[in-house]
């Protein structure tokens, strides 16, 4: 009895003691650091991916603010944010004691007659200082009337330099002003379309005076001294501010019967108030965005109790031996199930404070790595300490849960029984009565809550219909049940996708049957990893079909409504020089072609003779109804738009007047939208029977080279036309398919993340525990190479395994969340991605077990043979 007491590392009698198991167990995880390592290895990814999730999530939010939110950061007090404010509060503000600087936010828009359908946005800011919200690249800020600085895209777009002058009127009927170019600005929240200025908000008052328009600023923001009391200076100024008019439209009427606007006070704001306001508002606005990373986050969680359940499981059959040595010494199985239990709550506390300390420097150092790689800003994350605490808490909590079970399994084992080799542990496969019930309601469940989602699915143009959201929730709940009864069901489910991906591997000879032996001989600790690794491709495979249907939807919107780069129309009642364009070497591809307007009843609306045949993105169009081939003299292609409008559906006839004259056309068919607002695309010949000229009127081409170079000369070629960049909104929808691609790629990455560890840590400890199989094998000839070739394949195994099951689960499930968010688009499925997710989890559950593949290999036959 000593010599056993002995070989558990402990001198006191054990007995039944509970704290000398507990203070044994705990010996044990102190003399292999490793081993705990590795049980604790998902869970540390796992409370990384959990509490990185919520750094993201408070830098998203702030970064969104700063970005988005017309409240500097820097303001402590605002005025008039629903009320408006005059010039006179503004000096009120500034003369308050404890303000140290103050600025009116206003703006000021006038037409650009140089470039035909341009606008200029003039906006008031300080340009220097905390109230700032821009950066002088180049040039001075402007502080005099008729100076302006503009940003980088409005110089290119309008060919400005610092120096020049830009002629603008307020209205077609107002006299023209020139404004003096003094600086480039950039914006920190971007820079907008090509047509921002900046100058001070007195000058921008002065402007809009000097228009005949109200001086009436939307906001006022101050910045206070240090020290100050902001609720103290707020008081002062709803006490000292003067009333201004109701912008809400109220009226009164006096004794004379004149009518005259209601005055009231500005309202006054604490900055920090408005900006909390402003950050529900945009959390708000991405409710789903956050909806869907909850949920990854969950599924993450899941995934690594999942894997930190067979890790425990595999460690504590390593470990049948000592264990009924300590039962043999009288251990109780109470006590021996508490400290089993206390075991996984270190290893889990363990593994949530390393995950929480992982997650935050990562959060820490993705400000500084936004700026230097990408250019951007990002917010601080913070420290958020009681999500810290809840994350390691709820770590603790899923290890404590995930050892409940193998514990429980470990101490019930009888001395005799676990005296044998714990390598034939965890070989059995049959599943009991209540685990089939069990794993039979859950399938059952997740087909009806599917048949649910289908149900409530809308009807393709039938606006209102369906329940969206109740298609969405039971889509997300029938794929959370389907995996639950996957888990449950998996031993038996495993044989025949084990099969079927085990054809090419026989092919290896030996080396690929053992390793499909190795699989198959613990269908419970595979299937438990392998369901895993099908999450992680369900969710991969899911994510890259929305990203291609949703590319391919994008298309079809920009096939239409932006089919070139630039559209260049002609000044009103000129033809527009086509041969000029054609031979100048910035552009290329010019497309001409008229546009008209013509009357149907009582509405007057655009037509064009535009040939879609000609539009390279035609192969792109998406067709509502009828058929692009059937266009011809007579026949007309309708938007979606007017065909609701002008109740011109496909087959139906609409009759056109114009300038006296009159055509009567068929629509054949009907698309999302068409170029220049047009509701009806004409064939050249009816066009032309309504008296409209031969020459074009408007011209689509492509850049050449630069842009903005195009742009540039377009507007040379056509003086006092109008040049419009379509280009800017394919590069905008461009930056959001490539934001959703990486936010998408990016969740589902922490799911692949817990799967390849877990493969891993599996592959691993399967390995400490086959140590001897390992040994008999090299005792009777398998080579080391040979050895390692079998136990990647093994590896490799769970990775195609488990990709065969998500790609079953990824397309449906895939496909109902698409129409149920209303996407209306055929799903496309990326087959080369799809392969190459396959290959690439098959690829990286293959390099998870080289570590211990060649600490198997390299294990002596004699020392493995006499391994316990």
């Amino acid at each position: 009895m000593t010599v056993l007491r002995t070989q558990l590392g402990h001198r006191a009698p054990a007995g039944r003691c509970p704290m000398t198991v507990l203070r044994t167990q705990l010996a044990g995880l102190a003399r292999r650091p490793a081993r705990l390592l590795l049980t604790g290895l998902a869970l540390i990814v796992a409370a990384t991916v959990v509490f990185g999730t919520v750094l993201a999530q408070r830098i998203m939010t702030q970064t969104i603010l700063d970005t988005f939110s017309g409240t500097s950061a820097a303001a402590d007090i605002v005025v008039g944010d629903g009320t408006g404010t005059s010039a006179a509060a503004l000096d009120v503000v500034r003369r308050t004691p404890g303000v140290e600087s103050a600025t009116a936010r206003n703006e000021a828009f006038y037409d650009v007659p140089a470039v035909a359908g341009t606008w200029l946005q003039v906006i008031g800011d300080p340009g220097s200082g905390p109230l700032s919200a821009v950066t002088l690249a180049e040039g001075a800020y402007p502080s005099a009337p008729g100076q302006i600085a503009v940003t980088p895209r409005t110089a290119e777009r309008m060919g400005l330099v610092v120096g020049g002058t830009l002629r603008i009127r307020a209205g077609s009927e107002a006299p023209h002003r020139t404004l003096t170019v003094t600086g480039i600005v950039r914006p920190a929240s971007g820079e907008g379309f090509a047509g921002s200025a900046y100058t001070t908000s007195e000058l921008v008052d002065a402007m809009l005076v000097a228009d005949g328009a109200a001086s009436l600023s939307s906001r006022i923001e101050a910045h206070l001294a240090p020290g100050a009391d902001p609720a103290a200076v707020a008081g002062e100024l709803r006490r000292t501010l003067p009333r201004v008019p109701d912008q809400g439209g109220g009226q009164t009427v006096t004794a004379g019967g004149q009518q005259s606007s209601t005055m009231v006070t500005p309202d006054v704001v604490l900055g920090a108030e408005l900006r909390d306001r402003e950050a529900r508002a945009a959390a708000d606005s991405m409710g789903e965005l956050f909806y869907l990373v909850g949920l990854f986050v969950a599924i993450a969680a899941a995934a690594a109790a999942l894997v930190a359940t067979a890790t425990f499981r595999i460690v504590f059959a390593q470990r049948m031996r000592q264990l009924a040595l300590m039962r043999a010494i009288g251990a109780g199985r109470g006590a021996l199930t508490r400290a089993l239990a206390a075991e996984g709550a270190l290893t889990g506390l363990v593994a949530g404070v390393t995950g929480v300390l992982i997650a935050y420097l990562l959060g820490l150092a993705a400000g500084p790595a936004a700026r230097v790689f990408l250019d951007a800003r990002l917010a601080s994350p913070g420290l958020p300490v009681v999500p810290a605490l809840l994350v390691v808490l709820g770590t603790t909590l899923i290890a404590l849960v995930a050892v409940l079970s193998p514990a429980a399994t470990a101490s019930r084992v009888s001395p005799l029984e676990a005296l044998r080799s714990a390598s034939v542990t965890g070989a059995q496969s049959a599943l009991g009565r209540g685990r089939w019930a069990f794993g039979l309601v859950l399938t059952v469940l997740a087909v009806l809550l599917l048949g649910l989602a289908v149900a409530g699915l809308p009807e393709a143009d039938v606006p209102d219909s369906g329940s969206p959201e109740l298609s969405m929730t039971a889509t997300v709940a029938s794929g959370t049940v389907a995996f639950f009864s996957l888990i449950v069901l998996g031993p038996t489910i495993l044989r025949p996708v084990l099969w079927l991906a085990g054809l090419p591997l026989r092919a290896f000879g030996p080396a690929g049957r053992l390793a499909v032996g190795g699989v198959g001989g613990a269908p419970k600790r595979a299937a438990s990893v392998s369901v895993v690794v099908a999450l992680a491709v369900t969710l991969t495979a899911a994510a890259l079909i929305a990203v291609s249907t949703t590319r391919i939807t994008m298309e079809q919107e920009l096939a239409l409504s932006a089919p070139a780069d630039l559209q260049i129309a002609a000044p009103e009642g000129e033809p527009i020089p086509v041969g000029a364009l054609r031979a100048a070497p910035e552009l290329t591809g010019v497309l001409p072609f008229r546009v008209a307007e013509v009357a149907s009843g009582a509405s007057t609306f655009t037509v064009a003779d535009l040939s879609l045949a000609s539009l390279p993105t035609g192969d792109d169009i998406r067709v509502s109804a009828g058929s692009l081939a059937d266009a011809g003299p007579g026949r007309a292609i309708a938007s979606d738009w007017s065909a609701g409008l002008l109740e011109a559906g496909q087959g139906r006839q609409v009759t056109l007047s114009r300038n006296g004259r009159t055509v009567t056309v068929t629509v054949v068919a009907t698309v999302g939208g068409l170029p220049m607002e047009s509701m009806l695309l004409l064939d050249p010949a009816d066009l032309t029977a309504l008296g409209t000229p031969a020459e074009p009127t408007v011209v689509l081409a492509d850049a050449a080279g630069d842009r903005s170079a195009a742009v540039r000369a377009a507007q040379a070629i056509v003086a006092g036309g109008g040049v419009t960049v379509l280009a800017d909104a394919r590069d905008d929808l461009a930056e959001q398919l490539l934001l959703i691609t990486v936010v998408a790629l990016g969740l589902v990455g922490m799911t692949v993340a817990v799967a390849v560890v877990g493969v891993g840590t599996t592959t691993a400890l399967s390995v400490v525990e086959r140590l001897r199989e390992a040994g008999l094998l090299r005792a009777v000839g398998m080579s080391r190479g040979r050895l390692r070739a079998t136990l990647l394949l093994e590896a490799s195994l769970y990775g195609v395994v488990g990709a065969l099951l998500g790609l079953a689960l990824a397309v449906p499930f895939a496909w109902l969340l698409l129409a149920a968010a209303g996407l209306d688009a055929p799903l496309a499925l990326p087959w080369g991605q799809l392969a190459l997710v396959v290959l690439v989890l098959g690829l990286l559950t293959a390099v998870s077990g080289v570590l211990p593949a060649r600490r198997a290999s390299r294990v002596s036959p004699t020392a493995a043979l006499a391994m316990d």
